[in-house]
This record gives C-alpha cells, structure tokens and sequence, in this order.
C-alpha cells in the first residue's frame, strides 16, 4: 500500500475507532449519556431538551417549555452554553447554536 494510500485510510479508522458519530447508535449513545443529567434536571423544571448534529463534531442544542414550565428556572443562555460545553468535554462534540424558549 501506498503512502497516499494509508494517509487516506487514516481518518476512517480514526472514526471507527472512536464509534462516536452521532449518526450512529453508538455516538448517539455518547451524546445522550453526556446530556442526561441536564436533560433530567431540566425536566424537574417543566422542560425539555433536544440535540441534532449541526456539523462534524458540533451538536446543536433546543430547549423547549412544557405548560407547566418554572420561567424563573431556565439559565440565561451563556450559562447554558458552558453548562453544556462542561457536559460534552469528555466527549469529541462541542456546542453549537443553542435555542432557548422565548420569555414571557
């Protein structure tokens, strides 16, 4: 095999290695259990959370209120973005655009 050859395969057995695509069940995996105790408290206070991939490696956040929503509850979003920076930093993602609720 070629020089050119094995620098291609470099990056593909990077990733299989790593198993951390969240398009796959095991990268899923990793997002979900890194976001699950914000997810949990969140819910305490009446909201939910969601994450899509925006880009390679850069996991976009959604907060949504349910009807019962504690308003006073929810952080300001720079405190969300590094409370959910802290939760992906053992992970290969990073945070992306974060969406928040409107207040009332």
């Amino acid at each position: 095999m070629g020089v050119r050859n094995l620098v291609a395969q470099i990056p593909a057995c990077f990733a299989e290695q790593m198993g951390t695509e969240p398009t796959d069940a095991a990268g899923t995996a990793v997002v979900d259990a890194a976001l699950r105790p914000m997810r949990d408290t969140l819910e305490a206070d009446g909201y939910g959370l969601e994450w899509s991939l925006e880009a390679a490696h850069q996991i976009g956040i959604r907060v949504f209120a349910a009807s019962d929503a504690c308003e006073d509850c929810l952080v300001p979003p720079e405190i969300m973005r590094a409370i959910i920076a802290k939760a992906l930093s053992e992970t290969p993602y990073t945070v992306g655009s974060i969406t928040l609720p409107p207040k009332s």
